[in-house]
């Protein structure tokens, strides 16, 4: 496969990638089409957008890097290299930059200075899988999951054997770790609802003979409780996941009919209301630009982006 950068081929308004299954789902109608921002990667992952910086980080995991790409020219350039193959990465309160190591086996944040502290790499003494994906609650509290795919083989870390459940956790701003879940067979992409209420955690254990789904929890505090299933994927599977102001909750997919490639977009009680097809697998995804209206897509060698009419939460 060999596309340009820029709009994609035959791309005419609207664009006729972006399905419309239900009048709740909204993209910028009429002069607003998917557009292929950067390629020449592995295995794109765990986008973050820095508007006070206007550039999108995201990890090439195989490649052992993040790559930052500068909205205002396009311009493209390594950010951290080597980055212990980091994988998820988000933002704290204070602006600083959270990833996930799956080589390192641990959770960082990078200080304004460029210092690298590690939050967490071990629990009851054991150390972790490989944090995969991870959210920042308004409290400070760093939610995260470790399915252990970076220990599965050389490709994006290392061989290594699991000493620990594949499981949900949540660090709370002390520095102590708790398991919040610890039924998933893969736990992979989480994010909030706008009001903090609920937690959405994808399971990709559908390789693994586990299921495809996400889940969504009611957030207790530092507990989860009364899970069920929000959305099912199979036979494809999804991987990262956002929600918008709205609550709609939107999420990449792949690995199943190549037609359905990748981003869902599910209202809030878990209807399917539209979708975005990609040429390729899409792997996670975020929002930003100026007006936190522009969908980032990382879908395997390249990155996509497309304006909404809605803002990530």
């Amino acid at each position: 496969m060999s596309l340009p950068l820029g709009y994609l081929p035959d791309t005419h308004y609207p664009d006729p990638r972006i399905e419309r299954l239900d009048p709740r789902f909204t993209y910028k109608q009429g002069n607003a089409a998917i557009e292929r921002i950067a390629t020449g990667f592995r295995w794109a992952e765990g986008p973050v957008y820095f508007g006070d910086g206007g550039y999108l980080l995201f990890s090439d995991i195989p490649n052992n890097r993040i790559m930052r790409w500068l909205e205002e020219d396009g311009h493209l350039s390594p950010f951290r290299a080597p980055s212990n193959y980091s994988n998820g990465n988000t933002r704290d309160r204070e602006g600083r930059l959270v990833s996930c190591e799956h080589d390192a086996r641990r959770v960082t944040r990078t200080e304004r200075d460029g210092r690298i502290t590690v939050l967490i790499d071990r629990f009851e003494g054991k150390p972790l899988n490989a944090p995969n994906d991870v959210v920042v609650a308004s409290d400070g509290a760093i939610w995260f999951t470790d399915p252990g795919y970076g220990i599965d083989g050389p490709y994006e870390g290392h061989k290594a054997q699991a000493e620990l459940g594949r499981n949900v956790y949540r660090l709370d701003p002390r520095g102590d770790a708790t398991i919040v879940a610890d039924d998933f067979v893969r736990p992979n992409g989480l994010c909030f609802s706008p009001d903090e209420q609920k937690l959405y955690v994808v399971d990709s254990g559908v390789s693994h003979g586990g299921p495809a789904h996400i889940r969504v929890f009611a957030v207790d505090g530092a507990r989860l409780r009364q899970g069920r299933v929000f959305a099912d994927f199979t036979p494809g599977m999804t991987d990262g996941v956002r929600c918008d102001v709205d609550g709609n909750v939107w999420c990449s997919m792949g690995w199943g009919d190549p037609g359905e490639d990748g981003v869902r977009c599910h209202a809030p009680n878990g209807e399917l209301i539209g979708k975005v097809h990609l040429p390729e697998t899409c792997a996670n995804l975020c929002f930003g630009g100026k007006k936190k209206d522009r969908l980032f897509m990382c879908a395997s060698t390249s990155v996509y982006a497309l304006y909404v009419n809605g803002q990530g939460a």
